[in-house]
């Protein structure tokens, strides 16, 4: 597999090959795990949440996978593997109710979501249940003092998942672009990319690889998230209307400071309404938010995001070098691809350069 960031053919989505080939045995498994988890909290769930378990590409367990078969390869997985790939997914999934209630999203991927259905109390808590029982699958794993140690991981992750969302209420603008930087990379670290690294790190562990490759995987893992995180700020801004089941600009309506709008703020200044929106002091809605990412666009700040992205995922690709070639490690590097590679809008995205 070549070292060059290239396109997917025809934007091709890599996911079909990896769960339908490369892990065809095992995501059943995964699934199982899942259903068995979930059993455990029937009486108290209805098909809003069983359809979050259902829905998506099931990226962090796939990428969780992925890494043990980097160690693995073909043989028979620990059943750790696959129990801890379940409590990944639904410690996911927790943040996902709980980022609903926070943003008052009445939708989650096309169907209501838990808050809009249930109320936030009944959201709050199923959020809340599924945190407790990711973690729960976790600590069942315990045998040894190694296990005991990716628990504590585990729960570091959980914490720095708080932070995150804590810190993203936060409104005020740092003062310098440096200082700006600093803040949103811990904040997607902590919400978001921490639960990548802590897919790779257990993923290379569970499956009885050396504690150096799992920390190594665990970088590559934060990258990755890194990249996703900063593509997602992109998609934001530029996909099709609707196309991911929300409208453009939610980020500047919540109040966010993702990775474009803090460069739109170095263009447009501390006064346009950009800055005022994120400060709280209006709210962009209708024609003045399609003039505000308008503006944003015009600004660059998108070709500045996306360079950003693209230097993650160099970054994921160089972890992956310590280990062996194999089937997996290039699925890994695929999907390191996609990210940065998937197809966007093209009546937007006109200024953005490829770097090869």
């Amino acid at each position: 597999m070549a070292d060059k960031l290239v396109p997917a053919p025809d934007g091709e989505s890599p996911f079909t090959l990896i769960c339908e080939g490369l892990l065809a045995d095992d995501l059943p498994q995964f699934r199982h795990e899942i259903e068995l988890a979930l059993h455990a909290q029937a009486d108290y769930l209805t098909d809003i949440e069983y359809q979050m378990f259902k829905g998506g590409k099931k990226i962090r367990p796939i990428v969780m996978l992925l890494a043990a078969r980097m160690i693995a390869g073909g043989a028979p997985l620990n059943p750790k593997v696959y129990k801890g790939s379940a409590s990944l997914e639904m410690l996911h999934v927790a943040t996902l109710i709980h980022d609903d209630i926070v943003d008052e999203a009445q939708l989650r991927r096309g169907v209501p979501s838990v808050s809009a259905a249930r109320g936030i109390k009944t959201a709050l808590l199923v959020g809340d249940l599924q945190f407790v029982q990711a973690l729960r699958g976790f600590a069942q794993n315990v045998e040894t003092e190694r296990d005991m140690g990716l628990v504590r991981l585990v729960l570091d992750t959980a914490f720095d998942i708080c932070r995150g969302e804590l810190d993203e209420l936060d409104r005020t603008l740092p003062a310098d672009i440096d200082s700006a930087l600093a803040r949103y990379y811990q904040t997607i670290d902590r919400k978001t990319s921490e639960l990548f690294r802590l897919a790779c790190h257990a993923g290379v562990e569970l499956a009885g690889g050396r504690l150096r490759d799992a920390r190594r995987a665990g970088f590559f893992g934060r990258s990755l998230g890194r990249a996703f995180q900063i593509m997602d700020d992109v998609l934001d801004l530029v996909e099709y209307e609707g196309s991911a089941g929300k409208e453009n600009g939610v980020d500047l309506t919540q109040g966010r400071l993702a990775l474009p709008v803090l460069f739109a703020l170095q263009s447009l200044g501390q006064e346009h309404a950009i800055a005022q929106a994120l400060r709280g002091e209006i709210t962009l809605c209708g024609e003045a938010l399609e003039q505000a990412i308008d503006d944003l666009r015009d600004s660059g700040a998108i070709d500045r995001a996306y360079v950003h992205a693209r230097r993650e995922a160099y970054q994921a690709i160089f972890y992956l070098k310590g280990f062996a070639p194999s089937p997996y490690r290039s699925a890994l590097e695929d999907l390191v691809r996609y990210v940065v590679d998937r197809p966007l809008n093209p009546a937007i995205i006109y200024k953005v350069e490829v770097y090869p």
